[in-house]
């Protein structure tokens, strides 16, 4: 790689010492958390400056990875219309658009056009421009929404007359975006975050065209490890207020005819119970881990007795099946399952005359149902796409059996066929024995070797499943020999429920390892080699990134993590930054001695040692509210003080972008061919 002749910034040193179980830390870079601080920006200016000029040379090769991305894309593109209540909704792109286009149509697809948000015309004057939580009135008449300019999730909620196109004079700040509609057209309730931790904590009653001083809060969450929610079920029948922490949950319910009466609670939160509820005709049926059901089973109750004593089995529990989710129809039940880490979708009849799965071939692929509004139909609708496969929107007949494949994702440019690439699913085997899966593709040109370039991607975390899913824009990395691989490791949900335990809390280190020897495994097997393997994660994924190369930094010759959670014990320790206490359920509660001493084992900021390291790049977002930006940059700069090479450690912060990064569709395009360009510079110019 080409050097400059710039050097490296230096964070300034100022010593602090944390303190906790007569263990003491010291946090040279803990001033950087001071965002008010000019010297701070200073140095996140400092660091972009160097990323600027020791990437230079990549400039236009980030530049044409972008055009290539973009070229596959179909800029003139359109969702599938969904029914609901008696208008067609899709969402569109324009030629050159960055924003969508809300459109619906009324009774028919060949009806006129109703726009209901331009969010090209909307996002005018604005870095960042987030629409979110479209919500219709029942009558069809009104639309609530949120507005993010930020990028940190705050949303300010709005509404608007669309027979008019009027916007109503009253906005309410600092909600989650979304609003459930009370029967009346009028009354809609609306969740609030706390200003400071932005746990989403309030519930409140607003009445359309009133001042938001005077919403009536009808629910507070008062435990800090819960968050709080509010929809409709799609019965309309009931209001939903719902609380959920890591381990636990709670609903409350309320007739959608009758939006000033009390909630009443569904079945009271008790730890290590959680349940989903959805309402059909006189009943809820509850998807629940009740009774040891670790993978979780289907049981129904009485809408007058909902009290977990009243609940009867429907789907028993199994040990080799995960129930993930359930739609409600009118004449059917529709499961959705994972099995031997693979989705399928099962239709069961309310009258028991058929029951039976959706047939799907490949060896690895991921298929989910989408959103299916209409209650009394006999088509369901389902995506489906695989590593070498793109999306399709799939309708399906329950009744013929028959397939309508709505829309198949169109990769353009004219030099993308699918019987091209291949993919497969290997097994590797962890150090404790466990078998662990990898998803890979390839172009079936590529000579696999150990001179094969291959990205390893990996997150694990919070039971989030990582499915075998088609990227167009991987196929820039896929044409130019590279294999793309998947590791599942512990702590996502593959394998089912206990996947996920096994990769959690005084598991955790499971997680990490598995990584190791997946990428052990594609070495061993010469799918690769330590000196082209690659490797990338983001959030908690670039918590895997950064204990994955303290531990074996020797495996990987580029480390691309992505606003990464790598200060764990500071970050768990302080319960003012965003969304902390409800985390202690994942990562375990430092202020207990035994979880403090374990996550002290992995934490990537507190482990960082003398020791060569890997060409990194570490990116994050000045607004981000999930992981705070100050994270990624103090670890840096302590990578900076420790590390024994003279390879590559560049930040790149986002001044204008929160956890999500770039708002506009093809400015996240963008931030693909910037990481892109760095790995294959890497792997072009050894």
């Amino acid at each position: 790689m080409s050097e400059y002749k710039i050097s490296a910034p230096i964070a300034e040193k100022i010593e602090k010492e944390l303190t906790i179980h007569n263990d003491v830390r010291i946090d040279n870079y803990y001033w950087l958390n001071q965002k008010e601080n000019p010297k701070v920006i200073d140095y996140l200016n400092a660091e972009n400056n160097y990323y600027d000029a020791k990437t230079a040379h990549t400039k236009t090769f980030q530049e044409d990875l972008f055009e290539e991305m973009k070229s596959r894309i179909k800029e003139d593109d359109e969702s599938v219309p969904y029914k609901k209540n008696d208008y067609y909704y899709t969402t569109r792109f324009e030629t050159g658009k960055q924003y969508p286009i809300y459109a619906r149509k009324k009774e028919s697809l060949e009806a006129v056009e109703e726009i209901m948000f331009e969010v090209n015309k909307l996002a005018e004057g604005h870095n960042f421009y987030k629409l979110s939580g479209l919500s219709i009135s029942p009558n069809n008449k009104y639309a609530a929404y949120g507005v993010d300019t930020v990028g940190r999730r705050e949303y300010t909620l709005q509404f608007k007359d669309l027979e008019t196109g009027e916007l109503f004079p009253e906005k309410i700040k600092n909600t989650t975006g979304g609003a459930a509609w009370a029967t009346d057209n009028k009354t809609v309730f609306y969740t609030q975050k706390n200003p400071i931790t932005l746990r989403s904590e309030k519930i409140f009653r607003h009445i359309l065209g009133t001042d938001p001083s005077s919403d009536v809060e009808v629910f507070y969450e008062n435990e800090e490890a819960f968050s709080t929610y509010v929809y409709r079920t799609k019965s309309d029948k009931y209001l939903i207020i719902g609380s959920h922490s890591s381990v636990s949950t709670e609903y409350r319910i309320l007739e959608a005819d009758n939006p000033t009466g009390n909630f009443r609670i569904f079945q009271t939160r008790e730890r290590d119970l959680e349940y989903n509820i959805a309402h059909y005709d006189h009943n809820f049926y509850v998807l629940t881990n009740k009774d040891n059901a670790t993978n979780f089973k289907l049981m129904k109750t009485s809408s007058k007795k909902t009290s977990k004593e009243n609940w009867q089995d429907v789907l028993p529990h199994r040990a080799d099946v995960l129930l993930e989710d359930i739609s409600i129809f009118k004449d059917f039940l529709v499961v959705e399952e994972r099995s031997n880490g693979l989705n399928k979708i099962r239709i069961i009849r309310w009258d028991n005359s058929e029951d039976f799965y959706l047939p799907f071939e490949e060896e690895t692929y991921s298929a989910g149902v989408y959103y299916n509004p209409e209650f009394d139909t006999n088509v369901i609708r389902y995506g489906y796409n695989s590593m070498t496969t793109p999306s399709s929107v799939i309708d399906f007949n329950v009744d013929s059996k028959t397939k309508d494949i709505k829309k198949e994702q169109q990769v353009l440019g004219g030099k993308f066929d699918k019987n091209n690439y291949k993919s497969e699913r290997l097994w590797a085997t962890a150090k404790d024995g466990t078998k662990i899966a990898i998803s890979l593709v390839y172009k079936k040109s590529t000579k696999i070797s150990k001179n094969t370039p291959l990205l390893l991607y990996g997150y694990g975390s919070y039971g989030h499943t990582i499915d075998a899913g088609f990227s167009s824009t991987r196929l820039s990395l896929l044409d130019r020999g590279f294999v793309f691989a998947i590791a599942h490791v512990r702590g996502s949900e593959y394998l089912g429920r206990n996947w996920y335990e096994n990769g959690k809390l005084l598991n955790k280190l499971n997680t990490f390892y598995d990584f190791i020897d997946c990428a052990k495994f594609l070495i061993q097997e010469k799918y690769t080699s330590p000196k082209h393997l690659y490797a990338s994660g983001g959030s908690a994924g670039g918590l895997l990134m950064g204990a994955v190369i303290n531990l074996n930094p020797e495996l990987f010759n580029g480390v691309v993590a992505s606003v990464p959670f790598v200060d764990v014990l500071t970050t768990m320790l302080d319960d003012s930054i965003p969304l902390t206490t409800g985390e202690y359920d994942e990562w375990g509660n430092p202020n207990e001695k035994e979880s403090y001493d374990y996550m002290k084992l992995y934490s990537p900021y507190d482990n960082v040692k003398r020791q060569n390291y890997p060409n990194m790049l570490v990116t994050t977002g000045l607004h981000d509210s999930q992981v705070q930006y100050f994270e990624p940059a103090k670890w840096v700069a302590k990578l900076r003080d420790f590390k024994t090479d003279n390879n590559l450690l560049v930040l790149y912060t986002d001044m204008e972008a929160g956890h999500g990064g770039a708002s506009g569709r093809f400015d996240a395009l963008k931030e693909i061919a910037r990481d892109y360009s760095f790995i294959i510079d890497l792997e072009v110019t050894q």
